[in-house]
């Protein structure tokens, strides 16, 4: 999957490239950018002082040295000032210049820090936007393997406003899952009552039946065979996946970037009609077409998959398709909030 978020110790990835959150002048700072440097060893800061200072918003490559990386691209965030002096777009250049340079370099993974929010102030959850938005334009056009990594829980923040819609939607849902469970919703239980109070009644009522003669039992129909009875099966979710690629107008590329997926992945799916993918890939896939909710539960129930309301990961994706946002970086971001799998794996 082109980007995945896990809680790690960045100085342990494995990975092309390692973002440093660095200090502007060629000294070892604090918190990542100490870390980085304790672990890659005393040649990084060497290789650092070449470089000589880094202006706030840009990026410049080295060596990585003893880390499990090739590569350390050293980034200078900006200080959290009240949002009234560019923070925004200097840290968004942060993660385009990284990127950038990633490229350039021939990288196919790259691991980065949510840049500029502890030491510099910026706040998590504005700083998590601007990486979700550059993330997600990189990747419908680069094919490169992204990790944010995150040391613990409190380096990642979500907007608590979002956190606080979905949670209340999980919970109006998960009420009106119990009902149906318990008595086909509260409005179904009373209307079973009534029924079976008028039954009731009915049968009190009623006298006893006039002889009449038993109707002749209907025919039953004619069985088809098992081969005629198999041409009647929809189509599998391949056939119309590609279906519904065709219909956009779009390429196979433009679907699969914005599903997270990568080239192989997709193309694995594309030659096997009968290709059966993970729920997360099927959804992955159905988000990428912006389908609705009904063509959402239409596509990966061809590939037996369905939308449960005792199921959080199942309305996340159910919250974000009424809200009309597709973005799958944006709802794996909220997936990982509410510890569910991600989409696209």
């Amino acid at each position: 999957m082109p980007f995945e978020i896990v809680r790690n110790d960045i100085t342990k990835m494995t990975v092309d490239a390692i973002v440093n959150s660095a200090n502007p002048r060629p000294i070892v700072g604090l918190g990542t950018d100490s870390s980085i440097h304790e672990k890659a060893g005393p040649k990084l800061l060497l290789a650092r002082k070449k470089i000589g200072a880094i202006p706030v918003g840009q990026a410049a490559i080295t060596r990585a040295f003893l880390l499990r990386a090739k590569y350390v691209i050293h980034t200078v965030g900006p200080v959290w000032d009240g949002g009234s002096y560019g923070e925004e777009a200097l840290l968004r250049s942060c993660y385009d210049q990284s990127l950038k340079l990633a490229l350039e370099h021939g990288c196919k993974s790259i691991a980065f820090p949510l840049i500029a929010t502890n030491n510099y102030g910026f706040p998590k959850d504005k700083a998590l936007q601007i990486a979700i938005s550059a993330f997600s334009e990189f990747l419908l056009e680069q094919e490169m393997m992204i990790y944010l990594v995150v040391f613990d829980r409190g380096a990642y923040q979500m907007s608590e406003k979002l956190v606080s819609s979905i949670a209340s939607y999980i919970d109006d849902h998960y009420v009106e899952a119990w009902e149906t469970a318990v008595y086909g919703g509260a409005n179904e239980y009373r209307q079973q009552c009534d029924r079976r109070r008028n039954d009731l009644n009915l049968y009190r009522k009623s006298s006893a039946p006039e002889n009449t003669m038993p109707c002749a039992p209907c025919p039953a129909p004619m069985a088809a065979s098992l081969p005629d009875f198999l041409k009647q099966a929809d189509a599998g979710f391949t056939e119309t996946l590609l279906k519904l690629i065709d219909r956009t107008g779009k390429k196979d590329s433009e679907i699969y970037k914005k599903a997270c997926l990568s080239k192989q992945h997709f193309s694995k799916i594309r030659n096997n009609p009968n290709y059966k993918p993970s729920k997360a890939t099927a959804i992955a896939l159905a988000l990428a077409l912006e389908l609705d909710l009904e063509a959402t539960k239409d596509l990966i129930g061809r590939a037996g998959y369905a939308l449960s309301n005792s199921s959080k990961f199942d309305l996340i994706i159910r919250y974000f398709i009424e809200q009309g946002n597709y973005n799958v970086v944006e709802i794996n971001m909220a997936l990982y909030e509410f510890d569910q799998s991600l989409l696209g794996t």
